[in-house]
């Protein structure tokens, strides 16, 4: 699984880079159909201070699989959007194995 980070309107973070990419290798040895993992953190406009935003977008079989989260901190953003994707993934594995049963 190939793994690609942008950072809109703030500075690379080598340590937000290292966490998300253990966390996304995680889902990818669970779930070897990942193709692909696209990473944006961002700076948003929030004013209740849940500015920083962390969007993540899978490549694997079928539609694309997505998941965004703000919050106080981009390691919070992060965990919650890892854990959105890791809720799609196992939906979408069960639906495979049923599928594949099917036939």
């Amino acid at each position: 699984m190939t793994i690609n980070f942008q950072y809109i309107q703030m500075a690379e973070s080598s340590s937000l880079s290292e966490i998300v990419t253990r966390n996304l290798q995680k889902l990818g040895n669970k779930y070897q159909f990942i193709i692909r993992a696209e990473v944006f953190f961002k700076l948003g406009n929030g004013t209740d201070g849940n500015d920083k935003i962390c969007e993540i977008q899978l490549s694997a079989p079928g539609p694309r699989i997505f998941a965004k989260s703000n919050e106080n901190n981009f390691e919070k953003s992060a965990a919650n959007t890892i854990s959105d994707l890791e809720r799609q993934l196992r939906k979408r594995k069960e639906k495979f194995e049923r599928s594949r049963k099917a036939i």
